[in-house]
């Protein structure tokens, strides 16, 4: 009877759980077909390029704010170059814009290079996004556009949605926190690999 327990304790948590490799197609030897790897591999670059964008554009527009109201009279923060297209209406190229977006990019790639854990940081980063920005703004917008009346059964259904998610973010974000905990005991920076 135990070594049916322990088995199946191994088996779930080799299955679902923490022994779950970061990169699920190749983590479990899977390496052929090679085609089939590099669409799902140019899948999750597209994917993550996309949220990198949708998910950025906050922090994006707060710098751009602030800086025009530090320096509303710099050229640099304020001048809009017209860059023609043909057959388009021009395009709209802000100086200021083009250098910071393309080094707050620079610097968010190197650090994620640099960090032996990207999964769980990844893991967190999305555990903190997917409730306010998937959910809970999303919802209470669809009920200030159509109108629900508080209390009513779709109201209700809708806020209940909303809290059952922000409770699996909660348990993601422990969970993801609870992975770099580990990793960080064994993390050694800057350690010389021969």
């Amino acid at each position: 009877m135990a070594m049916l327990h322990a088995f199946k304790k191994k088996a779930v948590a080799g299955t679902f759980g923490d022994h779950s490799p970061g990169n699920l197609l190749t983590g479990f030897g899977f390496y052929n077909p090679y085609w089939l790897l590099d669409i799902a591999n140019a899948a999750i670059v597209i994917h993550l390029v996309g949220a990198y964008q949708v998910y950025s554009q906050p922090l994006f527009a707060f710098v751009e704010k602030s800086a025009l109201e530090w320096f509303p009279n710099s050229k640099f923060i304020t001048k809009e170059i017209q860059v023609p297209i043909p057959g388009y209406k021009p395009l709209k190229l802000n100086l200021f814009r083009l250098v910071w977006r393309t080094i707050f990019v620079i610097i968010t790639t190197i650090i994620s290079m640099l960090m032996p854990f990207f999964n769980d940081v990844v893991g967190i980063l999305g555990a903190f996004g997917f409730w306010p920005l998937t959910v809970y703004f999303p919802v209470e917008m669809y009920i200030v556009q159509k109108k629900i009346p508080k209390w009513s059964a779709r109201w209700l259904s809708l806020q209940i949605l909303s809290v059952a998610c922000l409770i699996i973010s909660i348990a993601a974000a422990a969970g993801s926190f609870a992975g770099v905990v580990s990793d960080l005991k064994v993390y050694k920076p800057f350690k010389n690999v021969s």
